[in-house]
């Protein structure tokens, strides 16, 4: 396993390498640069020259393998360079402010979704055509039918306009110094529940949907079969027998999940105003500041080749022969 686990490791990195670049191509081919932002109005000669001094100065007067070599050589110091934009703050600071909070929504959400898929698509499947497994599956399809900007703003007018029940923005109410610890805790969990429920919507659609499929491949095995003609007590047969194998696509499901932890929330943290990585990256995108775009790609890549090794390894956890099939 360690052997394994080793030369995926040493694969990923000119994997690694070759996602850079494309990306930073792909960045530097993209009509506009941030110099355009800077230097204000195009059609003054004044405009100009502040622009090419500004090229100068970033270095975007080079040619793309160039500027990728020098990005590239400072990434190894784990130095992401500093960003673009007025403040012209340190990359990697920028994103250590908000990576905890998205972090923190992304993890919950995740959570959530395991807690409620796995039971749910378990008494579906075992329940194929019941009353239980029609709701489900029109909730899952009402689920991968229901845009996420669409539903958000749905319950804002309901819960936060209306209702006056929930606050729809940020993290944190106006007047969060003058309260009490205990009101400010629950204030920020407030503050997080809309955003939760609307990522997890749609995610909990998908997971359930695909752990009903998986059990259903399941228990129609000869083994599970056999089990039953044993005597052995249904709850036995699925939740000893039927479960384990069954969650062999969902650990491939999870470890894929687990670079959305990053990069996934834009939508969500763009609607309600939540100062996170999919904030961070819009901004990013919409003012041309390439390294703090290549920050987050490199993360989310990271975070990819990681999860795609993390979900080999726990195929070994929960299905025994596979563990064998590698010894040999």
């Amino acid at each position: 396993m360690l052997t394994y686990a080793l030369r995926r490791i040493l694969f990923a990195i000119p994997l690694l390498l070759g996602i850079t670049f494309l990306s930073f191509a792909i960045i530097h081919l993209a009509p506009g640069e941030p110099t355009d932002l800077m230097a204000g109005d195009p059609r003054l000669e004044a405009s100009a020259q502040a622009r090419q001094l500004l090229r100068e100065m970033y270095g975007l007067d080079k040619p793309i393998h160039v500027q990728y070599w020098s990005w590239l050589t400072r990434l190894v110091r784990l130095d992401f360079g500093r960003s673009f934009s007025p403040d012209g703050r340190p990359v990697l600071v920028k994103i250590a402010e908000r990576l905890p909070v998205t972090l923190l929504l992304n993890i919950v959400e995740l959570l959530i979704i395991i807690a409620l898929a796995v039971p749910i698509g378990v008494l579906s499947a075992t329940r194929q055509y019941s009353l239980f497994d029609k709701v489900t599956t029109v909730f899952v399809f009402i689920g991968f039918a229901t845009p996420d900007f669409w539903l958000a703003l749905l319950l804002m007018i309901l819960f936060g306009v209306q209702l006056g029940w929930l606050p729809i923005s940020g993290l944190r109410s106006m007047n969060w110094e003058y309260l009490s610890f205990w009101h400010q805790q629950s204030d920020f969990v407030a503050h997080l529940v809309l955003p939760i429920v609307v990522a997890t919507f749609g995610g909990l659609a998908g997971f359930s949907r695909y752990m009903r499929q998986s059990m259903l491949e399941v228990v129609r095995q000869e083994y599970i079969q056999s089990a039953r003609a044993k005597g052995l007590a249904e709850r036995v047969v699925i939740g000893k027998h039927a479960l384990r194998n069954a969650m062999l696509p969902i650990v491939t499901i999870l470890g894929l999940s687990l670079p959305g932890l990053i990069g996934g929330s834009v939508i969500v943290e763009s609607i309600f105003a939540i100062p996170g990585m999919g904030q961070l990256m819009v901004q990013a995108v919409f003012e041309r500041d390439y390294p703090v775009i290549m920050g987050n790609l490199v993360i989310v890549a990271v975070l990819t080749l990681v999860a795609n090794l993390i979900a080999d390894l726990a195929y070994g956890l929960v299905d025994p022969r596979i563990r064998v099939g590698r010894r040999r």
